[in-house]
Protein backbone atom coordinates (compact mmCIF):
# COMPACT_ATOMS: atom_id res chain seq x y z
CA UNK A 1 0.00 0.00 0.00
CA UNK A 2 1.65 3.45 -0.93
CA UNK A 3 0.61 6.87 -0.16
CA UNK A 4 -1.12 7.40 -3.63
CA UNK A 5 -3.28 4.61 -3.30
CA UNK A 6 -5.10 6.37 0.21
CA UNK A 7 -8.04 8.08 -0.87
CA UNK A 8 -8.52 11.36 -0.03
CA UNK A 9 -7.01 12.78 3.06
CA UNK A 10 -4.05 14.55 1.50
CA UNK A 11 -3.50 16.48 4.89
CA UNK A 12 -3.16 13.73 7.02
CA UNK A 13 -1.22 11.42 4.43
CA UNK A 14 1.79 14.84 4.15
CA UNK A 15 1.75 14.72 7.77
CA UNK A 16 2.00 10.79 8.63
CA UNK A 17 5.24 11.42 5.87
CA UNK A 18 6.33 14.37 7.37
CA UNK A 19 6.69 12.10 10.70
CA UNK A 20 8.28 9.40 9.61
CA UNK A 21 10.76 11.54 6.93
CA UNK A 22 11.90 13.30 10.48
CA UNK A 23 11.96 10.08 12.31
CA UNK A 24 9.53 11.85 14.61
CA UNK A 25 6.64 8.63 14.27
CA UNK A 26 5.40 9.13 17.29
CA UNK A 27 5.60 5.69 19.70
CA UNK A 28 1.88 4.87 19.36
CA UNK A 29 -0.33 6.90 16.62
CA UNK A 30 -3.94 6.93 16.94
CA UNK A 31 -5.80 7.12 13.40
CA UNK A 32 -9.25 7.50 13.85
CA UNK A 33 -11.93 9.09 11.94
CA UNK A 34 -15.82 7.46 10.91
CA UNK A 35 -16.76 4.21 9.64
CA UNK A 36 -15.94 4.25 5.43
CA UNK A 37 -12.61 6.39 5.43
CA UNK A 38 -9.38 4.88 4.46
CA UNK A 39 -7.39 4.82 7.94
CA UNK A 40 -6.32 1.52 7.77
CA UNK A 41 -4.69 2.09 3.95
CA UNK A 42 -2.77 5.12 5.37
CA UNK A 43 -1.72 2.88 8.40
CA UNK A 44 0.03 0.15 5.82
CA UNK A 45 1.19 2.74 3.89
CA UNK A 46 2.83 4.25 6.76
CA UNK A 47 4.75 0.61 7.50
CA UNK A 48 5.59 0.53 3.99
CA UNK A 49 7.45 4.28 3.50
CA UNK A 50 8.76 3.76 6.99
CA UNK A 51 10.58 0.44 5.62
CA UNK A 52 11.35 1.15 2.12
CA UNK A 53 14.47 1.14 0.48
CA UNK A 54 14.20 3.46 -1.92
CA UNK A 55 11.76 6.02 -1.54
CA UNK A 56 10.87 8.45 -4.17
CA UNK A 57 8.83 11.96 -4.57
CA UNK A 58 7.37 11.25 -0.96
CA UNK A 59 6.47 7.77 -1.18
CA UNK A 60 7.70 4.04 -1.27
CA UNK A 61 8.78 2.65 -4.54
CA UNK A 62 6.47 -0.80 -4.09
CA UNK A 63 9.09 -2.52 -6.00
CA UNK A 64 11.88 -2.97 -3.73
CA UNK A 65 12.18 -6.20 -1.27
CA UNK A 66 10.57 -4.87 1.71
CA UNK A 67 7.47 -3.10 -0.79
CA UNK A 68 6.94 -6.52 -1.93
CA UNK A 69 6.93 -8.06 1.32
CA UNK A 70 4.50 -5.56 2.47
CA UNK A 71 1.81 -5.50 -0.73
CA UNK A 72 1.99 -9.14 0.21
CA UNK A 73 1.55 -8.79 3.72
CA UNK A 74 4.50 -11.31 4.77
CA UNK A 75 6.98 -8.47 6.21
CA UNK A 76 8.68 -10.68 8.72
CA UNK A 77 8.94 -6.56 11.15
CA UNK A 78 4.86 -5.66 10.52
CA UNK A 79 2.34 -7.45 12.71
CA UNK A 80 -1.03 -7.19 12.88
CA UNK A 81 -3.98 -7.10 15.38
CA UNK A 82 -7.44 -7.24 14.86
CA UNK A 83 -10.60 -8.02 16.61
CA UNK A 84 -11.42 -12.09 16.10
CA UNK A 85 -14.27 -14.46 16.98
CA UNK A 86 -12.49 -16.89 19.80
CA UNK A 87 -12.03 -20.68 19.04
CA UNK A 88 -10.91 -21.89 22.24
CA UNK A 89 -8.87 -20.19 25.26
CA UNK A 90 -5.49 -20.63 23.21
CA UNK A 91 -7.20 -18.36 19.98
CA UNK A 92 -5.12 -15.32 18.65
CA UNK A 93 -5.17 -13.10 15.50
CA UNK A 94 -2.79 -15.48 13.74
CA UNK A 95 -5.55 -18.07 13.47
CA UNK A 96 -7.42 -15.62 11.26
CA UNK A 97 -4.58 -14.19 8.86
CA UNK A 98 -5.75 -16.27 6.15
CA UNK A 99 -9.16 -14.25 6.28
CA UNK A 100 -7.29 -11.05 7.16
CA UNK A 101 -5.40 -11.23 4.00
CA UNK A 102 -8.71 -11.89 2.09
CA UNK A 103 -9.98 -9.09 3.76
CA UNK A 104 -7.26 -6.51 3.06
CA UNK A 105 -7.18 -7.86 -0.64
CA UNK A 106 -10.74 -7.58 -1.35
CA UNK A 107 -10.93 -3.73 0.59
CA UNK A 108 -9.64 -0.94 -0.38
CA UNK A 109 -11.07 0.69 2.99
CA UNK A 110 -12.10 -1.65 5.59
CA UNK A 111 -15.31 -2.39 6.23
CA UNK A 112 -16.62 -4.11 9.39
CA UNK A 113 -19.53 -6.00 7.84
CA UNK A 114 -17.69 -7.50 5.18
CA UNK A 115 -15.11 -8.63 8.44
CA UNK A 116 -18.20 -10.42 9.87
CA UNK A 117 -19.09 -12.20 6.78
CA UNK A 118 -15.69 -13.36 6.40
CA UNK A 119 -15.48 -14.98 9.80
CA UNK A 120 -18.94 -16.30 9.34
CA UNK A 121 -19.69 -14.34 12.34
CA UNK A 122 -22.57 -16.38 14.63
CA UNK A 123 -24.04 -12.85 16.05
CA UNK A 124 -21.15 -12.91 18.89
CA UNK A 125 -19.47 -9.69 18.65
CA UNK A 126 -15.41 -10.25 17.49
CA UNK A 127 -13.17 -8.39 20.43
CA UNK A 128 -9.53 -8.30 20.91
CA UNK A 129 -8.58 -10.89 23.90
CA UNK A 130 -6.05 -11.21 26.65
CA UNK A 131 -4.08 -14.17 24.72
CA UNK A 132 -3.68 -11.41 21.97
CA UNK A 133 -2.34 -8.54 23.79
CA UNK A 134 0.30 -11.37 25.33
CA UNK A 135 1.00 -12.43 21.37
CA UNK A 136 1.91 -9.09 20.99
CA UNK A 137 3.98 -8.85 23.72
CA UNK A 138 6.06 -11.76 22.65
CA UNK A 139 6.81 -10.40 18.95
CA UNK A 140 7.22 -6.83 20.23
CA UNK A 141 9.62 -8.13 22.77
CA UNK A 142 12.58 -9.21 19.63
CA UNK A 143 14.65 -7.46 18.36
CA UNK A 144 13.68 -6.09 14.57
CA UNK A 145 15.27 -8.60 11.77
CA UNK A 146 15.26 -6.41 8.20
CA UNK A 147 13.79 -3.12 9.76
CA UNK A 148 14.68 -0.44 11.45
CA UNK A 149 11.50 -0.74 13.08
CA UNK A 150 8.85 -3.50 14.89
CA UNK A 151 5.42 -2.32 13.60
CA UNK A 152 2.18 -3.39 15.26
CA UNK A 153 -0.94 -2.24 13.24
CA UNK A 154 -3.97 -2.34 15.34
CA UNK A 155 -7.34 -2.77 13.73
CA UNK A 156 -10.42 -1.40 16.05
CA UNK A 157 -8.49 -0.90 19.60
CA UNK A 158 -12.18 0.02 20.70
CA UNK A 159 -12.52 -3.91 20.37
CA UNK A 160 -9.62 -4.69 22.89
CA UNK A 161 -11.45 -6.14 26.08
CA UNK A 162 -9.95 -4.26 29.44
CA UNK A 163 -7.99 -7.01 30.55
CA UNK A 164 -6.09 -7.24 27.05
CA UNK A 165 -5.57 -3.39 27.33
CA UNK A 166 -4.32 -3.64 30.66
CA UNK A 167 -1.69 -5.88 29.58
CA UNK A 168 -0.36 -3.56 26.86
CA UNK A 169 -0.33 -0.77 28.40
CA UNK A 170 3.82 -0.19 30.04
CA UNK A 171 4.44 -1.88 25.97
CA UNK A 172 2.62 1.51 24.48
CA UNK A 173 3.90 4.10 27.47
CA UNK A 174 7.44 2.52 27.49
CA UNK A 175 8.19 0.46 24.43
CA UNK A 176 11.54 -0.64 23.17
CA UNK A 177 13.32 1.85 20.92
CA UNK A 178 12.43 0.01 18.27
CA UNK A 179 8.57 -0.19 18.50
CA UNK A 180 6.08 1.46 16.74
CA UNK A 181 2.27 0.67 17.30
CA UNK A 182 -0.19 2.16 14.70
CA UNK A 183 -4.07 2.08 15.70
CA UNK A 184 -6.41 2.24 13.69
CA UNK A 185 -10.10 3.72 15.00
CA UNK A 186 -13.78 3.94 13.58
CA UNK A 187 -14.70 5.12 17.34
CA UNK A 188 -11.86 6.93 19.31
CA UNK A 189 -14.07 7.30 21.88
CA UNK A 190 -14.90 4.19 22.32
CA UNK A 191 -11.32 3.25 22.99
CA UNK A 192 -10.02 2.62 26.62
CA UNK A 193 -9.17 5.78 28.00
CA UNK A 194 -5.80 4.19 29.35
CA UNK A 195 -5.15 3.24 25.51
CA UNK A 196 -6.70 6.54 24.44
CA UNK A 197 -4.17 8.64 26.18
CA UNK A 198 -1.08 7.17 25.36
CA UNK A 199 -1.62 8.14 21.88
CA UNK A 200 -1.14 10.79 19.34
CA UNK A 201 -3.89 11.51 17.63
CA UNK A 202 -4.81 12.30 13.92
CA UNK A 203 -8.37 12.41 13.04
CA UNK A 204 -9.14 11.49 9.05
CA UNK A 205 -12.35 13.44 7.47
CA UNK A 206 -14.67 12.17 5.06
CA UNK A 207 -13.58 12.38 1.29
CA UNK A 208 -15.66 14.77 -0.63
CA UNK A 209 -18.03 13.70 -3.31
CA UNK A 210 -16.03 14.39 -6.27
CA UNK A 211 -12.72 12.19 -4.90
CA UNK A 212 -14.34 9.36 -3.70
CA UNK A 213 -16.13 9.76 -7.45
CA UNK A 214 -12.82 9.83 -9.15
CA UNK A 215 -12.46 6.40 -7.00
CA UNK A 216 -15.11 4.67 -8.51
CA UNK A 217 -14.79 5.53 -11.73
CA UNK A 218 -10.67 4.53 -11.84
CA UNK A 219 -11.61 1.17 -9.59
CA UNK A 220 -15.06 0.13 -11.72
CA UNK A 221 -14.73 1.87 -14.81
CA UNK A 222 -19.00 3.40 -14.34
CA UNK A 223 -19.36 6.46 -15.42
CA UNK A 224 -18.42 9.91 -14.34
CA UNK A 225 -21.74 11.28 -14.07
CA UNK A 226 -22.88 8.44 -12.49
CA UNK A 227 -20.42 7.95 -9.86
CA UNK A 228 -20.83 11.07 -8.64
CA UNK A 229 -24.71 10.95 -8.50
CA UNK A 230 -23.68 7.84 -6.20
CA UNK A 231 -21.19 9.30 -4.02
CA UNK A 232 -23.30 12.30 -3.28
CA UNK A 233 -25.69 9.90 -0.90
CA UNK A 234 -22.80 8.41 0.79
CA UNK A 235 -21.83 11.32 3.42
CA UNK A 236 -18.03 10.66 2.77
CA UNK A 237 -18.68 6.72 3.49
CA UNK A 238 -16.60 4.98 0.43
CA UNK A 239 -18.20 1.44 1.74
CA UNK A 240 -21.61 2.82 1.29
CA UNK A 241 -20.83 4.20 -2.15
CA UNK A 242 -19.41 1.19 -2.82
CA UNK A 243 -22.70 -0.80 -1.79
CA UNK A 244 -24.94 1.37 -3.62
CA UNK A 245 -22.96 1.08 -6.68
CA UNK A 246 -23.39 -2.54 -6.46
CA UNK A 247 -27.16 -2.09 -5.67
CA UNK A 248 -27.36 -0.72 -9.30
CA UNK A 249 -30.23 -2.79 -10.24
CA UNK A 250 -31.94 -1.68 -7.26
CA UNK A 251 -31.91 1.88 -8.44
CA UNK A 252 -33.14 1.17 -11.86
CA UNK A 253 -35.99 -0.77 -10.42
CA UNK A 254 -36.95 2.49 -8.04
CA UNK A 255 -36.19 4.92 -10.82
CA UNK A 256 -38.93 3.08 -12.77
CA UNK A 257 -41.40 2.77 -10.08
CA UNK A 258 -40.75 6.41 -9.37
CA UNK A 259 -41.47 6.89 -12.97
CA UNK A 260 -44.46 4.94 -12.95
CA UNK A 261 -46.03 6.76 -9.93
CA UNK A 262 -45.49 9.96 -11.23
CA UNK A 263 -47.05 9.39 -14.47
CA UNK A 264 -49.93 7.76 -12.97
CA UNK A 265 -50.59 10.00 -10.47
CA UNK A 266 -50.56 13.47 -12.74
CA UNK A 267 -53.44 11.44 -14.96
CA UNK A 268 -55.34 10.78 -11.68
CA UNK A 269 -55.48 7.06 -12.74
CA UNK A 270 -56.55 5.97 -9.17
CA UNK A 271 -57.47 2.42 -10.94
CA UNK A 272 -53.55 2.00 -11.59
CA UNK A 273 -52.32 3.84 -9.05
CA UNK A 274 -54.12 0.80 -6.30
CA UNK A 275 -51.93 -1.70 -8.72
CA UNK A 276 -49.15 0.38 -8.12
CA UNK A 277 -49.27 0.12 -4.27
CA UNK A 278 -49.97 -3.08 -4.56
CA UNK A 279 -46.79 -4.02 -6.26
CA UNK A 280 -44.41 -1.58 -4.25
CA UNK A 281 -46.29 -3.25 -0.97
CA UNK A 282 -45.04 -6.75 -2.17
CA UNK A 283 -41.41 -5.56 -1.31
CA UNK A 284 -41.79 -5.57 2.34
CA UNK A 285 -40.83 -3.24 4.83
CA UNK A 286 -37.02 -2.56 4.38
CA UNK A 287 -36.87 -2.26 0.84
CA UNK A 288 -39.81 -0.25 1.17
CA UNK A 289 -38.42 1.81 3.25
CA UNK A 290 -35.36 2.30 1.00
CA UNK A 291 -37.56 3.44 -2.41
CA UNK A 292 -39.30 6.09 -0.17
CA UNK A 293 -35.73 7.47 0.89
CA UNK A 294 -34.75 7.35 -3.23
CA UNK A 295 -38.15 8.96 -3.98
CA UNK A 296 -37.52 11.37 -1.67
CA UNK A 297 -33.82 12.12 -3.21
CA UNK A 298 -35.51 12.69 -7.26
CA UNK A 299 -38.07 14.79 -5.73
CA UNK A 300 -35.15 17.24 -3.83
CA UNK A 301 -33.46 16.66 -6.96
CA UNK A 302 -36.00 17.62 -9.79
CA UNK A 303 -36.29 20.22 -7.30
CA UNK A 304 -32.69 21.31 -7.43
CA UNK A 305 -32.92 20.81 -11.44
CA UNK A 306 -35.06 23.80 -11.88
CA UNK A 307 -32.62 26.12 -10.42
CA UNK A 308 -30.96 25.65 -13.12
CA UNK A 309 -27.60 24.93 -11.43
CA UNK A 310 -25.64 21.86 -11.88
CA UNK A 311 -22.83 21.95 -9.45
CA UNK A 312 -25.34 21.63 -6.78
CA UNK A 313 -27.20 18.60 -9.10
CA UNK A 314 -26.81 14.78 -8.34
CA UNK A 315 -28.22 12.85 -11.03
CA UNK A 316 -27.37 9.63 -13.02
CA UNK A 317 -27.76 10.12 -16.64
CA UNK A 318 -31.15 7.76 -16.60
CA UNK A 319 -32.88 10.47 -13.99
CA UNK A 320 -31.76 13.21 -15.34
CA UNK A 321 -33.12 12.21 -18.35
CA UNK A 322 -36.43 11.55 -16.78
CA UNK A 323 -36.09 15.18 -15.17
CA UNK A 324 -35.50 16.85 -17.76
CA UNK A 325 -39.26 16.25 -18.44
CA UNK A 326 -40.69 16.01 -15.12
CA UNK A 327 -38.85 18.35 -13.28
CA UNK A 328 -41.59 21.35 -13.64
CA UNK A 329 -43.78 19.47 -12.34
CA UNK A 330 -41.71 19.92 -8.78
CA UNK A 331 -41.99 23.55 -7.73
CA UNK A 332 -42.52 25.32 -4.69
CA UNK A 333 -46.01 25.06 -4.70
CA UNK A 334 -45.43 21.04 -4.26
CA UNK A 335 -42.08 19.91 -3.04
CA UNK A 336 -42.68 20.63 0.47
CA UNK A 337 -46.42 18.59 0.99
CA UNK A 338 -44.80 15.50 -1.86
CA UNK A 339 -42.16 15.18 0.10
CA UNK A 340 -43.63 15.76 3.78
CA UNK A 341 -45.93 12.90 2.37
CA UNK A 342 -43.16 10.53 1.72
CA UNK A 343 -41.47 11.13 5.41
CA UNK A 344 -45.28 10.40 6.59
CA UNK A 345 -45.39 7.05 4.46
CA UNK A 346 -41.93 5.87 5.91
CA UNK A 347 -42.80 6.56 8.98
CA UNK A 348 -46.09 4.75 9.28
CA UNK A 349 -44.81 1.38 7.71
CA UNK A 350 -41.94 1.92 9.85
CA UNK A 351 -44.44 1.65 13.06
CA UNK A 352 -45.95 -1.09 11.38
CA UNK A 353 -49.03 0.03 9.22
CA UNK A 354 -50.33 -1.59 6.37
CA UNK A 355 -47.77 -0.71 3.79
CA UNK A 356 -50.83 -0.88 1.07
CA UNK A 357 -53.19 1.25 2.73
CA UNK A 358 -50.30 3.88 3.54
CA UNK A 359 -49.01 3.95 -0.45
CA UNK A 360 -52.27 4.31 -1.26
CA UNK A 361 -52.82 7.17 0.43
CA UNK A 362 -49.75 8.93 -0.16
CA UNK A 363 -50.56 7.98 -4.25
CA UNK A 364 -54.17 9.61 -4.00
CA UNK A 365 -52.24 12.91 -2.66
CA UNK A 366 -49.90 12.80 -5.31
CA UNK A 367 -52.60 13.11 -7.75
CA UNK A 368 -53.91 16.00 -6.17
CA UNK A 369 -50.32 17.56 -5.48
CA UNK A 370 -48.61 17.07 -8.24
CA UNK A 371 -50.52 19.84 -10.44
CA UNK A 372 -49.61 22.63 -8.29
CA UNK A 373 -47.70 25.38 -9.69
Amino acid sequence: MKFSDVIGNDSAVQRVRRMIEKDRLPHALLLHGAPGIPKLALARAAAQYLDCENRQNGDSCGVCPSCRQHQSFSHIDTFFSFPYLKKDEASVCDDFIAQWKEFLTDNMVEDYEQWLKLLKNDNSQPQIYVRESEAIMRKMNLSAYTARYKVLIMWLPEKLREDAANKLLKLIEEPFDDCKFILVSDNARAVLPTIFSRCQRLELLRPSADVIAHYLVQRYGVDAQDALAVAATADGNINQAEHQLQKNNESAEFLERFIELMRKAYTSDIAALKVWADEVADFKREKTRRFLAYAARQVRENFVLNLHTPGINYMTRNEQAFGQRFSPFINVGNVEQILTELDAADRDILGNGNSRIVLMDMAIKFAIYIKKK
